[in-house]
């Protein structure tokens, strides 16, 4: 499956059904898709927390978060610039997708 969608070569997309190939391709490396699910997983909770405990500083922190823990894993690990760059709503979308699949198992985290 990472062997079909690394070829997606960049481009503008028009649906999220044909950027998400793209999108799991640009995170082949699994430190990378480790730390997007640790980056989602403690945003998340987070985001949980404040609507929870109306700490609503909580929101800004759980938003960088998120972002923080996938930009080392392109950076330092997957060697390629964040998808969220130039397609940011369907990166936002690809992001919770990969999440569950990595979760329930349909995606790996070891690529």
């Amino acid at each position: 499956m990472a062997d079909a969608i690394a070829q997606v070569p960049a481009q503008k997309f028009t649906s999220f059904a044909s950027f998400y190939p793209f999108y799991l391709g640009e995170h082949r490396n699994p430190v990378c898709r480790v730390l997007h699910f640790i980056g989602t997983s403690v945003g998340l909770s987070l985001l949980i927390t404040a609507f929870i405990t109306k700490l609503w500083w909580l929101i800004p922190v759980g938003i960088v978060q998120g972002y923080a823990w996938a930009w080392v894993g392109h950076f330092g690990f997957e060697k390629n610039k964040p998808a969220s760059f130039k397609q940011p709503l369907y990166s936002f979308m690809g992001d919770w997708v990969m999440w569950f699949q990595l979760l329930t198992g349909k995606i790996k985290f070891s690529g």
